[in-house]
């Protein structure tokens, strides 16, 4: 079909008396073609009416609609069972051309701030290799919606703790806070309503206080009202999170901490600037951070078990034997967890995925019971004084000997003291060089020294003569 544009030049060069072939060699069209223009007189292609196989049964679409609940797909296999000839493409367009289950798409809008109005927090949940497992984990995010400005960091789960913990490093980050914080209606900040009509937690809103901003929410569904802060997530799963692995927690935050500056020193196409030389501007509208900023934590009521722990998250900390049995104070931060009773307290590094575990401090380990035998006999001792020369034999019968180590040494002594000394150190010598621990071997040994050494034969028989 001749668009609108190649209609009228034909009917403009037909008006200067060029004829419909030499038109038609210019434009490279056919005659039929031009014809039919000139004869029409109308520049707008005309309007092919064609018929809608879905229109007979424009009713019964209508009504099956409702029935199964808006599934087109149920409504095509109930117009297939009575006979309709008609297929799911067919019955699709029918409704999207109709407006059958459709809404009206709305422009998506613009929305302009100025410098410390806003900013804007969400969290988005990722998948990383942390330690050499797959995990899950929630990752938030905060964006000054004037610069651009953003800061990102990972949690392994975001409760209000977690929130409040991150919007504390976000707000040093950014060195400053907005008058506004848009959050989505998430009841991690929300306490009732949506919207306009979002009521913030006591606690949150009392956090907000402190930094001198309040929380407010968007509508639900109108997610182009956070659009600042949801666009940096698809940037840090499909690059920052691509190819990358972490040896823990702080490997991650620290990493992506480093490449959200590299970001926000990155220059911006559609701002026409690096969200840090935007930054500059906006700093001076921000509202300044208090002289104190407050540490946020949790406070637990436990007591300490018969094992001397303490159970914070399903992880257990170890504290003193002397406070079994004890109610105590475990307060929870983001790196610690100080457990108090009266004025002693102890501190242990925090762990952060609630994994069950069981967290020792050295000064807390119970002295082992040492195995019975561990301890060296009495009589290795006194070998040693009497024969230092079997020492290295002494000490590897301890690991050979087939009866007890101090039964063995007992029975060296006896044959050093009843036996010659060279011959038995001979033998000695000769049973750790071939690896015998036999002690009757042993013995065996040494006799046969004697015999050869101290009863000669020779001087036996010349002796009987």
């Amino acid at each position: 079909m001749l668009d609108e544009k190649t209609r009228s030049t034909i009917l403009t060069l037909a008006q200067k008396k060029i004829t419909i072939r030499r038109i038609a060699k210019l434009l490279k069209l056919s005659r039929s073609s031009v014809k039919k223009v000139i004869t029409s007189q109308s520049s707008q292609p005309p309007r092919i009416l064609r018929p809608e196989k879905a229109e007979p049964y424009r009713d019964e679409i209508l009504e099956l609609y409702a029935i199964c609940r808006g599934n087109l797909v149920r409504v095509h296999e109930e117009l297939q069972e009575k006979g309709a000839q008609l297929s799911y493409p067919a019955l699709t367009a029918f409704c999207r051309r109709h407006g059958i289950g459709t809404q009206p798409q709305r422009r998506a809008g613009r929305y302009s701030f100025e410098p410390g109005q806003e900013m804007q927090h969400d969290t988005s949940p990722h998948k990383a290799e942390i330690g050499g497992k797959r995990r899950s984990f929630q990752t938030a995010s905060a964006v000054l919606c004037y610069s651009r400005m953003s800061f990102l960091q990972c949690y392994p789960r975001f409760r209000r703790f977690e929130c409040k913990v991150f919007l504390t490093e976000a707000l040093r980050y950014f060195q400053g806070s907005a008058r506004e914080t848009m959050v989505d209606n998430t009841s991690v900040v929300r306490l009732r309503g949506t919207g306009e009509d979002m009521i913030p937690a006591a606690e949150m809103e009392a956090f907000a206080e402190h930094f001198g901003m309040v929380f407010r929410a968007h509508a639900c569904g109108d997610a182009n009202r956070s659009g600042r802060v949801e666009r940096r997530f698809h940037e840090f799963e499909n690059n920052f999170l691509a190819g990358r692995t972490f040896d823990d927690w702080d490997d991650l935050n620290a990493r992506a901490r480093t490449w959200c500056d590299k970001k926000n020193r990155a220059q911006k196409r559609y701002l026409k600037a690096a969200p840090i030389e935007l930054y500059n501007v906006e700093r001076a509208q921000l509202r300044p951070l208090p002289l104190w900023i407050p540490e946020p934590y949790l406070l637990h009521q436990r007591i300490a078990d018969v094992h001397g722990y303490v159970t914070v998250d399903t992880n257990r900390y170890s504290v003193p034997t002397d406070w079994i049995g004890r109610d105590v104070q475990a307060r929870e931060t983001y790196r610690e967890i100080v457990i108090i009773r009266d004025r002693e307290s102890v501190t242990h590094v925090r762990h952060p995925d609630p994994e069950g575990k069981w967290i020792t401090l050295p000064e807390h380990r119970p002295e082992r019971r040492r195995k019975r035998g561990s301890e060296p006999p009495q009589e290795l001792a006194l070998l040693l004084r009497r024969a230092p020369e079997m020492e290295s034999y002494a000490k590897a019968l301890g690991k050979h000997a087939k009866r007890s180590y101090g039964f063995a040494l007992r029975q060296i002594l006896r044959m050093l003291a009843d036996y010659p000394r060279k011959p038995l150190l001979d033998a000695v010598r000769d049973a750790e060089r071939y690896g015998l621990y036999d002690i009757d071997r042993l013995e065996t040994m040494v006799l046969q020294r004697i015999d050869r050494d101290f009863f000669p034969l020779d001087n036996f028989g010349e002796h009987d003569d």
